[in-house]
């Protein structure tokens, strides 16, 4: 009877110990887990890991556990989380690898320990989970929440749809937090730093964030988290929400060149500060911005698409199409003097345009049109009633196969639409002038792998420009997106609340005329400095000819809209046979100084008329110079303090007193650093130093601005390899 009594009490003590086990502590390896899921840079207290890849936590608990317990996890995330929607997924530890669903593998345990390695499936669902963990017997089931975790997409797995096979291009295109983008026009490309910071505080929190105010998040919550396992789905979404068009999107367009309520669009120099003030803000849009702005806060948030795990770059693309009416030309208006008539001219082409590449599988599309696709964020046309466009395949876009999704002929006509000049004539009728039909898409831009040059990847995009291919890939276009024949048709184009046009789908080039010219710069142009030109023109014939120059000049935005008039002048040219002549152009700084714009550019236009009718069209955007270096007096470490030494000018000839450095660098200092300058003289050159104290190691960026009311932004960078600490 004793015995049975002791049995019995020691059968009540177990039953005790059962019920009373709990977890005490979790090891979530960050360390460890960052090293191998390449997310060790992001800073916070939360576990970041990719999907697809395997990563280990160990569980310690009040006591060992019995044979018949059951260590049972659970991860959810979003709103209403489901099993259906796959939002969530109940699994337990076991001792193999099998399946692509959630799973769970014991590595080792100790007397009250457990460590297990999860792994998610390759589609799964980015963002933010919760794990709980239970532990399961036959009397009882405990449930645990052990915190918070952040699952992003993985370019390092093949199964996922956005690998990407080659490392140099992973490092490039998903880790690097500083990059280059492209500005300036065709002749004068610029490059411009830029900090991407996606591993700076909060910054992963509020791209996830950007995700959440999204208006179909907002709409069906449960459905929107269910679909963020595609790319195509995610990139989407982030396109409408970096522009504030349709939502309280990240940033506000303005591209009138009045910025007082606001921040300039030049004065950015990274995408940190635009996405902490929209956050701080309770998400009320930061103005202003422009396209590299745009495309620079994008690739940001789409940089992990780079803070979410996409493969990301920035492209600029010069002379760029803004085709208005979807008949895959630019019809640009003009008058006697070749000034733009923007009462008729719909369309448009900007110096440059700036997008973004992401890169992915298009499952939609089948695998030919894999690799690169086109997300922009700048709010130009609605894409299904919102302001967005893309994901539009590159390969789609060479290729001509504009039906496919998303809006393939917007970005179709912005490398590869014909340009096209009508001479409007007071009796409202029109005439084709003869000028460069193929100068839409030039240059096509990206920053090189591992270095500061830049990439031509115009051939990614379109055939050699005039090539028979090229011509070929145009046609079939036309007849995607009209469903005609397009040889010789013509095709009257109506688009709701826009005037219909007359247009040619494949309109024979104007008649070429007997002379040619072009202007040609004399001297460097430099802000703060008179521009001195002379218009070429050459007679091609044996005859002698007589040309009418009118010529115009106009300060303009880099969307080639005019501001103001500066030049306004009208020459008699007599050209013997096959002769040729220059005529002096002259434009003082105090003709353009007052309507000069923060874009610092300048559009000159000559329309030569020709005897017996003849019309010719020359062109040329300017964009005005500037000077500024940067050197570091010493080695940089990370941790100790390295002094920068920065030359500024005053490019004016007159005193300045309001300068200012604002500095920028992720890696190298906290925020932006503003530097008041001492007062320049007229053109004084000066020298400005400041100390950084870099905080991680490697190639590292650092922006500098010089700011003045009295000028445009005069910007440089460069790259600091920061050495490991000693």
């Amino acid at each position: 009877m004793e015995k049975q009594e002791e049995y019995l009490g020691e059968k009540e003590v177990n039953n005790n110990r059962l019920e009373r086990v709990k977890v005490t502590e979790v090891d979530w390896q960050q360390q460890k887990n960052g090293a191998a899921h390449h997310t060790q840079e992001f800073p916070g207290p939360y576990l970041v890991v990719r999907r697809g890849q395997m990563f280990t936590i160990t569980v310690n608990f009040s006591r060992a556990l019995e044979s018949q317990e059951t260590l049972i996890f659970t991860v959810e995330t979003g709103p209403q989380a489901s099993e259906a929607l796959h939002t969530k997924a109940v699994f337990q530890t076991s001792e193999t690898e099998a399946g692509t669903a959630w799973r769970a593998i014991q590595e080792a345990q100790s007397e009250n320990t457990r460590t297990v390695s999860l792994t998610s499936p390759p589609d799964a669902v980015i963002g933010r989970y919760w794990l709980s963990a239970s532990v399961s017997s036959r009397r009882k089931h405990s449930n645990r929440k052990l915190g918070e975790f952040v699952l992003l997409f993985n370019p390092w797995c093949p199964e996922d749809d956005v690998f990407l096979a080659s490392e140099e291009e992973r490092q490039e295109y998903v880790l690097n937090d500083s990059g280059i983008i492209f500005r300036g026009v065709e002749k004068h490309i610029r490059a411009q730093g830029w900090n991407y910071g996606q591993f700076e505080e909060d910054i992963l929190n509020i791209c996830l964030s950007i995700l959440d105010r999204s208006p179909s998040h907002q709409d069906n919550p449960a459905t929107d988290v269910s679909r963020r396992h595609d790319p195509i789905y995610v990139t989407r979404v982030i396109s409408a929400m970096v522009n504030s068009n349709n939502d309280r999107g990240v940033v506000q367009g303005q591209w009138q060149g009045k910025y007082g309520s606001g921040t300039s669009p030049l004065h950015w120099q990274g995408s940190v500060a635009i996405l902490q003030k929209w956050f701080k803000g309770r998400y009320k849009p930061v103005r202003y911005g422009q396209c590299w702005v745009f495309a620079g806060v994008m690739c940001t948030v789409t940089l992990e698409i780079r803070c979410l795990g996409i493969a990301t770059r920035v492209v600029s693309n010069f002379n760029s199409a803004h085709d208005t009416d979807r008949n895959l030309s630019v019809d640009k208006y003009v008058d006697s003097f070749g000034r733009t008539l923007e009462d008729l001219t719909e369309d448009s082409m900007w110096n440059f345009h700036v997008w973004n590449e992401s890169w992915f599988a298009r499952q939609d599309l089948g695998p030919t049109y894999n690799g690169w696709q086109v997300p922009d964020a700048t709010p130009q046309e609605e894409s299904k009633g919102v302001f967005r466009c893309g994901p539009a395949s590159v390969t789609a876009i060479r290729e001509g196969d504009v039906h496919l999704a998303h809006d393939g002929p917007f970005v179709f006509a912005e490398v590869n639409a014909d340009y096209i000049t009508w001479l409007w004539h007071e009796d409202e009728s029109r005439e084709r002038v003869y000028s460069d039909t193929k100068k839409i898409g030039r240059c096509i831009s990206t920053k090189a792998m591992g270095s500061d040059s830049r990439v031509d990847i115009t051939g990614l995009y379109k055939y050699p420009e005039g090539s028979k291919k090229e011509r070929q890939v145009y046609r079939k276009a036309v007849r995607k997106l009209f469903g005609v024949e397009s040889c010789g048709r013509r095709d009257r184009i109506r688009r709701a609340g826009r005037r219909g046009l007359w247009r040619d789908n494949l309109l024979e080039p104007a008649t070429k005329p007997s002379i040619t010219g072009n202007f040609k710069l004399l001297e460097p142009p430099v802000l703060g400095h008179d521009l001195r030109l002379a218009l070429c023109l050459a007679n091609l014939t044996s005859r002698a000819r007589r040309v009418r120059v009118n010529l115009n000049g106009a300060t303009i935005l880099y969307t080639r809209r005019p501001v103001a008039e500066i030049l306004h002048e009208s020459h008699a040219v007599q050209l013997g046979p096959e002769e040729e002549k220059k005529i002096p152009v002259t434009i003082s700084y105090s003709q353009y100084k007052k309507d000069l714009t923060e874009d610092r550019k300048i559009l000159l236009a000559a329309m030569c008329l020709v005897t017996k009718g003849e019309k010719l069209l020359v062109e040329k955007d300017i964009t005005l110079e500037d000077f500024i270096t940067i050197k570091l007096q010493g080695p940089a470490v990370v941790g100790v303090a390295v002094v920068v030494e920065v030359m500024v000018v005053n490019p004016l000839l007159e005193r300045v007193e309001d300068c200012s450095l604002m500095v920028e660098g992720s890696g190298l200092l906290r925020g932006q650093l503003s530097i008041d300058v001492p007062s320049l003289e007229p053109q004084e050159r000066a020298s400005v130093q400041f100390s950084i104290t870099p905080s991680r190691s490697g190639p590292r960026q650092l922006q500098v601005g010089l700011v003045s009311s009295r000028f445009p932004d005069i910007k440089d960078f460069v790259i600091i390899h920061v050495a490991a600490a000693k």
